[in-house]
């Protein structure tokens, strides 16, 4: 299968790019879970957190808003013994922050989805050095997130949660999922 110069041999990651990047995400707890994941990307590469990820999930309370709102100080001192996750404060203490920032959105894959005008934005890059780190959009979505008490949601964080979500489909044309995710 030919796939995007991103992907390497893991397992793990040809799975993720074959069933899971770039395809449309509607669900609001999954899309939660993406929006939490990519900011405990940030600085690292996004194999260390796909291999993380199920322990993400088992300490996340699989990324239940409501529950992960009511993190108390002792559970995240817990999560910082934790050595299956990316053991960071600042990022834990983010991830209750976003929590309750998540609550208080009235409709949030709508919100979310209103920055690419409800519809996947279909890309149509060649290779590596077309495809963007940040975009116009992903800059939007930054600022207004922030502006809903958010942390941990730079234009290039953004824009990463765009492109595993869906909301841009930034496969290349010469990878086979391309092919298939724009039909």
């Amino acid at each position: 299968m030919a796939r995007c110069f991103w992907c390497n041999e893991d397992p793990i990651y040809m799975d993720y790019h074959d069933q899971e990047w770039g395809v449309p995400l509607r669900d609001a707890q999954m899309l939660f879970e993406f929006l939490m994941l990519e900011g405990f990307q940030a600085g690292l590469s996004w194999i260390t957190i796909l291999k993380k990820r199920a322990r993400y999930r088992e300490v996340m309370f699989n990324f239940d808003a409501e529950r992960l709102a009511r993190l108390t100080d002792e559970e995240i001192e817990t999560l910082m013994l934790d050595p299956g996750i990316i053991r960071n404060r600042l990022k834990l203490n983010a991830t209750r922050r976003n929590a309750l920032a998540w609550l208080k959105l009235e409709d949030p894959v709508t919100y979310l989805w209103s920055f690419v005008g409800g519809q996947p934005k279909i890309n149509h890059f060649s290779g590596r050095g077309e495809v963007p780190a940040v975009t116009p959009e992903a800059e939007a979505m930054s600022k207004a997130l922030k502006k809903a008490g958010f942390t941990f949601v730079g234009p290039t964080i953004c824009y990463a949660f765009m492109q595993a979500t869906g909301m841009v489909m930034d496969h290349t044309v010469d990878c086979d999922r391309y092919a298939e995710l724009t039909r």
